[in-house]
C-alpha cells in the first residue's frame, strides 16, 4: 500500500504545568529533508527529535514545530543576577561621579549580552522533558502517517484509473493494427496500378508484397505494445508494495512515456495517433501523481 509525502499530525502533552505541543506537516521531496523549530528552552532535544524523524519517515520536507505554553519565566530564561548586579553598580558609579540624575532601566539591561540567557534544566528534569516531547512526537507522527496513507490510498484509486485506461487505448491500438497494414496495402497497390495504367504495365505481386513487408516492418509497434503493458502492470504492483515506492514508480512512468514516443513516432494511422496522444496525456498525469508518493 503506498503512502502520500503529504500529510499533517498533532500531539500535546503536559510536565510540571508546562504544556507542550507538536505540529508535523510534511510535503514533496525527492529526499528526506527535515526542519525543526524549537524555543531555546528545549533546543537540547533537536537532535533526537531528528533522529524519531528520520526513524518514521523516508521521504519528505518534514516541517516540525515544538511550542511550549504555561511555562514560567525560569523555565524559559536564566538572568545571571551577578552580572546584573555589576552593571546597576557601575552604571550608578558612573552617573554619580558625572551628577547625572536618571532611574536605571533594568528591562533595557536584560538585552546585553550574557544578562539574559535560556534557561538549562539540570539533568534530571532533561531526562523528563525529552521522554514527554519525544512520546508526544510519536504521537503526532502517527496521526501523520494515518493521513498519508489515506492520501495513498486516493493516489492508488487515481493511479489504477489511468492505467486502467491505457490499457484500453492500447487493446484499440492491437486491433488498428492489421487494419492499417491491410489499408496500406490496398492504398500502396491501387496508387502503383494508376501510374502503371498508361504504360500498360502490371505490377508485380512479389514487388508489392515486399514494399508491403518493408512498410510492415518499419511500423511494427508490437514491442513497444508489450513494454509497455508490462510498464503498467510493473506499476499496478507497486502500487501494493510495501515502504518506499515513489522512486520505482516514478522510473516506471519515465519509461511508459518513452514507450508512448516510440509508438507515436511510428504510428501512420491519425486513430492510432489519437490513441497515444490519449495515453500520454494519462501518462504524465501518473508522473504528476507519482510524485506525490513516499
Amino acid at each position: 500500500m503506498i503512502s502520500s509525502m503529504t500529510g499533517y499530525g498533532d500531539a500535546e502533552g503536559q510536565l510540571n504545568g508546562v504544556t507542550y505541543t507538536v505540529e508535523i506537516k510534511t510535503v514533496n521531496n525527492r529526499y528526506l529533508k527535515t526542519n525543526i523549530k524549537l524555543q531555546e528552552a528545549v533546543a537540547f532535544l533537536e537532535e533526537a527529535i531528528d533522529k524519531l524523524l528520520r526513524r518514521n519517515l523516508s521521504r519528505g520536507t518534514v516541517n516540525y514545530v515544538l511550542r511550549l505554553k504555561n511555562a514560567s519565566v525560569s523555565v524559559l530564561f536564566d538572568i545571571d543576577e551577578t552580572a546584573l548586579r555589576a552593571v546597576m553598580e557601575r552604571l550608578s558609579r558612573i552617573a554619580s561621579s558625572a551628577d547625572i540624575k536618571c532611574p536605571i532601566d533594568i528591562s533595557g539591561l536584560l538585552n546585553l549580552p550574557g544578562i539574559l540567557e535560556p534557561a538549562s534544566p539540570d539533568e534530571k528534569t532533561a531526562e523528563q522533558i525529552k521522554k514527554t516531547v519525544l512520546g508526544i512526537s510519536q504521537e503526532a507522527i502517527e496521526k501523520l502517517k494515518q493521513m498519508r496513507v489515506a492520501e495513498g490510498t486516493a493516489l492508488e484509486a487515481d493511479l489504477k484509473k489511468h492505467c486502467s485506461a491505457i490499457k484500453q487505448d492500447l487493446e484499440r491500438i492491437c486491433a488498428r493494427r492489421a487494419v492499417v497494414l491491410q489499408r496500406y496495402a490496398e492504398k500502396l497497390k491501387k496508387r502503383v496500378n494508376e501510374l502503371l495504367a498508361g504504360a500498360k504495365l502490371k505490377l508485380d505481386e512479389e514487388t508489392l508484397a515486399r514494399e508491403v513487408a518493408i512498410f510492415a516492418e518499419r511500423s511494427d509497434i508490437s514491442e513497444e505494445i508489450a513494454r509497455l503493458d508490462s510498464h503498467l502492470q510493473q506499476l499496478l504492483e507497486g502500487c501494493q508494495a510495501n515502504g518506499q515506492a515513489g522512486r520505482r514508480l516514478d522510473f516506471i512512468s519515465q519509461e511508459m512515456l518513452r514507450e508512448a514516443n516510440t509508438i507515436a513516432s511510428k504510428a501512420s494511422d491519425t486513430e492510432i495517433t489519437s490513441c497515444v496522444v490519449d495515453i500520454k496525456c494519462r501518462i504524465d498525469r501518473i508522473k504528476e501523481q507519482v510524485q506525490n508518493v513516499e
